[in-house]
Formats: C-alpha cells, structure tokens, sequence
C-alpha cells in the first residue's frame, strides 16, 4: 500500500506541476515601441520606418488620407476581410477617428517586437483577449503582422485575420 501511496503523491505532484507550467505569463508591450522601428543596417531601417508610420501614423492615428505615403497603389492583401489595393484599404479604414500622433512613449497599441529581414518587417503585438474558460476575465496573447516593403513603401501585408461567423 505505501507503493501505492507515493504513486498516487507522484501522480498529483506532476499533475499540479504541469496545471502550474501551463499558467501564462503575460504579454507585455515595449515601453518605447519607436525604438524598436531601427536598425544599424540602412536598409532595414528604412524598412522598419516605413512600418513604423503604418503602426502609428495610420493604424494609431487613424492618418488614412496619407496612407499613399506608406503602402503602394497594389498593395497585396492577405486579409479575408479586406481587399487589395492603396483605394480599398483606405476605404476599410476610412471610417476611424483621425487622432494626434501618439508621444513614442503613449501609444495605445502595445508593440512587444519589430523583426527585419530583407524585405520583410515583422512586428508583434500584445492582443487582449476575452477568457472562455472564465466569463469577465481576460488573457494577453502575441499578435503578428508583416509588411513587404519595394521602393519606400510596403507592397504586401499578413496578419491574423479570420473570417467572422455570421450574426
């Protein structure tokens, strides 16, 4: 019976180890999200400032009259939601308050990462979420987008968008 003991104690020790090993730590934004939009190398940071203007200036900001500063006429989109082209994007977005460009240390959407590599630029974001396990309670996860960026402006766009169920 003592064999069977420490068995059932091993077996709840692991069990209550591995509920613990699943408790998330969460996501946290950089303090100085504008920081992260450089690099030594010219060409990455340029890059990487093309980017920082979509994030702050239009996605922030709510700028979309100056969206053909940043994204080309075709602009490749790999949303569901939203079509292709300079025009449709900024007809998707056209409806959001226009608001003054954030201080690099107020914006309200939190930047945890900002990753170049050729012609691409990655950046990751904290994404509150609402827990389905617990009704009120939220959980922070990453969210990514990805820019490609040709003659100064980006040219393709990936994020995570899904299709909404019908209402």
């Amino acid at each position: 019976m003592t064999h069977l003991r420490i068995v059932c104690a091993v077996v709840v020790f692991v069990l209550g180890g591995a509920a613990a090993a699943r408790a998330q730590a969460p996501v946290v934004g950089h303090a100085d999200p504008e920081s992260l939009f450089t690099s030594p190398d010219p060409k990455l940071h340029a890059n990487k400032q093309v980017v920082l203007h979509i994030v702050r200036d239009l996605l922030e900001a709510g700028h979309w009259s100056e969206a053909g500063k940043y994204l080309s006429d075709r602009y490749l989109q790999h949303n569901p939601n939203v079509a292709s082209g300079l025009a449709p994007v900024m007809k998707f977005f056209s409806g959001r308050p226009e608001r003054p460009i954030p201080a690099r240390d107020a914006w309200r959407t939190k930047v945890v990462a900002v990753v170049a590599e050729g012609d691409l630029v990655t950046v990751s974001f904290v994404r509150e979420m609402p827990d389905p396990r617990t009704p009120g309670k939220t959980y922070t996860t990453t969210w990514f987008d990805m820019w490609r960026i040709q003659d100064g402006k980006a040219d393709e766009h990936w994020d995570y968008g899904t299709i909404a169920p019908p209402k």
